[in-house]
């Protein structure tokens, strides 16, 4: 089959073009931004590339295509895509093409909620990796340990990092219904994706939508301390569920973490976990991995002790570099929530130094403004907040007044960068967040750290 992906450079659409290409297939694809490092691997992996959407690709690279699958990245009135609708040629949304064509004949396990998707998938994968399973999977970043986002093998085990934005313009359901898992790890859930749904209930409904795919025989995996989850599960649910939580989280949970990493099922013990990450968010992360992992025959003790060797995932409290004893840390949070649990799990580690946080509210959520109120919140634990406020529908230097001289807003990311090498010291820590490349910030900030001080 030759596959022609519209929107090939995301990270999903080009995660799937890679297991596309291992299975044999054809695969040509385009995209607006076409650069490196996702044009770079797919072009490694034999892969055409265009830049762009125009129409004569249906005369060029994409003559042949047996069908067309859409990123959700567009929309009624790319040109390409009116092209391929008037002259009638095939077209599917990417993941139902996956599930056709790769997920349906295999077990998997997916990974849902609002925060730590990419890290718990990454995590899970690991373990059963480590267990000798040999997972396929696609996941929203790149796991250290295996060094690419997506990978296909013999196995039936496939990893599967379960969004819940819509999966094209012609088809407003969440992307995760169309993959039909057998095990289904929500993490957790509040609102988010304000450009898409309304509130939260509405989310709660796709979630419910999930649910309703897993079949009796399968296992959910919950946060038994998320009260929308909560929620959506009494809806109904036909699976055999098993809860997870923090030991002192209130309610109640069939396996639990505390503190010093000790993980429990009910009343026995199954080792402690002992890794590089940071946080009681990421001990819940990997808490759900070791849930989820055992539901398909991998003993906790095992999961536990296959975490220790665990490296993280990249652009997740990723080191950049060091200068003059000042650390520049890449990070992918942008919701408030995340923020605040990225900053706490910092602050948790290095308990001495300053944490300066660099923050671009890049998200559509973000632009719109929808939890600016809770921007100042969020950042409570930082000594010092740079805000990155161009392109913004709302006063961030308004947003942030609560946080009073601790709070830097700039519209010019040179200025910026400049107020910011200008204000660390040794031992600070500044910890950079943005879902997106930050105009190279990181870089940028190293470099004029290095300048001050030559």
């Amino acid at each position: 089959m030759h596959l022609h992906i519209l929107g090939i450079c995301g990270t999903f659409m080009g995660g799937l073009a890679a297991i596309a290409r291992s299975a044999g297939h054809v695969v040509t694809g385009c995209d607006a931004n076409v650069y490196p490092p996702m044009s770079t691997q797919l072009e490694h992996l034999g892969i055409a590339l265009c830049e762009g959407f125009d129409p004569a690709q249906l005369d060029g690279v994409a003559r042949d295509a047996d069908v067309f699958v859409i990123g959700n990245v567009v929309s009624r009135g790319n040109p390409l895509m009116e092209a391929i609708m008037n002259a009638r040629r095939p077209y599917v949304s990417g993941p139902q093409w996956l599930y056709e064509n790769v997920l349906a004949t295999r077990e998997v396990l997916a990974v849902a909620g609002t925060h730590g998707k990419t890290t718990t998938s990454a995590m899970l994968a690991h373990v059963l990796e480590q267990a000798g399973r040999s997972p396929a999977f696609l996941i929203g970043g790149v796991p250290v340990d295996f060094g690419v986002s997506a990978r296909l093998t013999a196995t039936r085990l496939f990893v599967i990092e379960a969004d819940e934005y819509d999966t094209a313009f012609f088809d407003k359901r969440s992307k995760f219904v169309h993959y039909r898992p057998t095990v289904a790890i929500l993490n957790n859930l509040e609102y988010d994706h304000a450009d898409i749904f309304a509130d939260l209930a509405a989310i709660e409904t796709q979630f419910h939508h999930l649910v309703r795919t897993i079949p009796a025989n399968g296992t959910i995996v919950a946060n038994g301390a998320d009260d929308a989850l909560a929620r959506v599960l009494a809806r109904g649910a036909w699976s055999a569920i098993e809860r997870f939580a923090h030991a002192d989280a209130p309610g109640s949970a069939d396996w639990t973490i505390d503190e010093s990493g000790c993980v429990r099922h009910r009343d026995a013990a199954h080792g402690t976990l002992a890794f590089g990450q940071t946080g009681r968010h990421n001990q819940l992360n990997a808490l759900a991995a070791i849930v989820a992992a055992n539901a398909v025959g991998v003993a906790a003790e095992e999961a536990v002790a296959a975490l220790a060797t665990f490296q993280g995932v990249r652009r997740r409290m990723e080191l950049r570099g060091s200068v003059r004893d000042i650390r520049v840390y890449d990070d992918f949070a942008h919701h408030p929530t995340a923020i605040a649990t990225t900053i706490d799990g910092l602050r948790r580690r290095e308990r001495t130094g300053r944490i300066l946080a660099v923050v671009e509210p890049r998200s559509n959520t973000m632009k719109l403004g929808t939890m600016k109120a809770a921007l100042p919140g969020s950042l409570a634990q930082a000594d010092r907040v740079f805000c990155y406020a161009a392109n913004l529908g709302w006063d961030a230097a308004e947003a942030l007044a609560p946080l009073g001289e601790r709070a830097h807003v700039h519209a010019d990311l040179g200025a910026l960068v400049a107020d910011v090498a200008a204000h660390a010291r040794a031992g600070d820590h500044v910890l950079v967040m943005s879902n997106g490349g930050f105009g190279g910030v990181h870089g940028r900030l190293l470099d004029a750290l290095a300048q001050a001080a030559a």
